[in-house]
This record gives structure tokens, sequence and C-alpha cells, in this order.
């Protein structure tokens, strides 16, 4: 009976080995988000918004220079509809 339960702590104890071994550390969770963060910018590259010396509203995908700007994401918010044909 004893040795039932030592087999049984055993299996336990080693998976929890396994487990902590496997993880990834906080530094490495960090980069692959990173990392996954520039792919998505990469294949969707952001907008943004900015005013020219005449004051005109400019939206490029290149952000000025000298200038302040917004980044805004090319997929609007959920429940916006955005429609191109409309004047």
């Amino acid at each position: 009976m004893k040795l039932g339960w030592a087999i049984v702590a055993g299996i336990v104890l080693g998976a929890g080995l396994a487990w902590w071994t496997a993880r990834d550390t906080p530094a490495e969770a960090a980069h692959a988000q990173a990392g996954a963060d520039a792919r998505a910018e990469a294949a969707e590259p952001p907008l943004h918004r900015w005013r020219d010396a005449a004051g005109r509203l400019q939206i490029t995908e290149r952000p000025p220079k000298g200038r302040p700007y917004e980044r805004l994401q090319r997929q609007p918010r959920d429940g916006i509809e955005v429609h191109g044909d409309r004047d």
C-alpha cells in the first residue's frame, strides 16, 4: 500500500518538475510577445493622423518628421461600419 502512494507521489512530482522546466520565463514570454506584435504590425502597418503646416488633416502610412501624430489601427473597433463608396 505504501509503495502505491510513493509511485503516485513520484508521478505527481515528476509532472510538476517537467511543467516547471518547460514553461517560459517572464523574459522569454515578453520576447515572444514583442515578436508577435512586430509580425502583426508588419502584416498590417498602422496609419498616422497628423496636421500639416496649413492645418489640413493628413492620414499617412509613414509618420511625419518633426510633427506630433496619432497612431491609428487599420481595422475599426467592433460595431463601427466603414463604407468607402460614400461621399
